[in-house]
């Protein structure tokens, strides 16, 4: 994985955010739970983690309705909702999904570049488990998750809490973002900063790309590793 950071970092740069909000965020038809045979996290994994194949997500959203094609209209049927409704509401549905678990699994690159090639792992299986990746250092198992933090200081996990028990450390890597608006006009009419504005530059864990893509630096696992590192010193 850590040979392939750059490109994922190319990728993610390369992603119009702009264009997919404006696309999607108006859009929420296919909002209820969807069944874990027709969910996107699977294959997310397969094609970002393991495959290692950087497509946009037009691309992917094509793959996934491919592959899922039977399942996903046994779901609609079952719903009831007419075939044009569903079809429109289902992109922006796994476009969340997607633009959330990509940032996941580029964090794993991410920690595998500061822990060591090899030492991480991550999967549909993993992630259903309660672990968004898992790292294996120096005999030691740590199941990262990541966490989505409110300005108002609420903190969630997207997907909920653990469904079953795993070997390991549990450590939460939290993810604070404030809203584009912050980047766009940053400060408040004496000159200074925004607080949210000022609270993100100030955060050695994320980094925003000039697309406004915002992703989690080495920062967030080096401390981890150093503290290992010293412990069996």
């Amino acid at each position: 994985m850590i040979k392939n950071l750059k490109k994922f970092d190319a990728f993610l740069s390369s992603v119009d955010l702009k264009f997919y909000r404006g696309r999607f965020l108006p859009i929420k038809i296919v909002e209820m739970d969807m069944p874990p045979n027709i969910q996107a996290i699977n294959l997310l994994y397969k094609v970002y983690g393991i495959e290692k194949r950087f497509i946009d997500y037009d691309s992917f959203y094509k793959e996934y309705l491919s592959s899922l094609k039977k399942e996903i209209e046994i779901f609609r049927l079952k719903i009831g909702m007419c075939k044009d409704c569903f079809y429109k509401g289902l992109p922006a549905r796994i476009y969340r999904t997607w633009a959330s678990i990509i940032t996941q699994i580029h964090a794993g690159y991410v920690a595998e570049s500061v822990f060591g090639e090899g030492t991480v792992a991550m999967s549909g299986e993993l992630d259903h488990e309660g672990a968004d990746f898992q790292v294996k250092y120096k005999g030691k198992i740590l199941n990262y998750q990541v966490k989505k933090k409110s300005f108002s200081g609420e903190v969630r996990r997207g997907k909920g809490g653990v469904k079953k028990k795993i070997d390991g450390e549990f450590l939460d890597i939290i993810y604070e973002v404030p809203s584009s608006e912050y980047f766009d006009n940053p400060r408040k009419k004496d000159g200074e900063y925004k607080l949210p504005y000022r609270r993100f530059q100030d955060n050695k864990e994320l980094e925003r790309f000039p697309n406004g893509f915002i992703v989690f630096t080495p920062y967030a696992f080096l401390e981890k590793k150093k503290e290992m590192d010293n412990k069996l010193k």
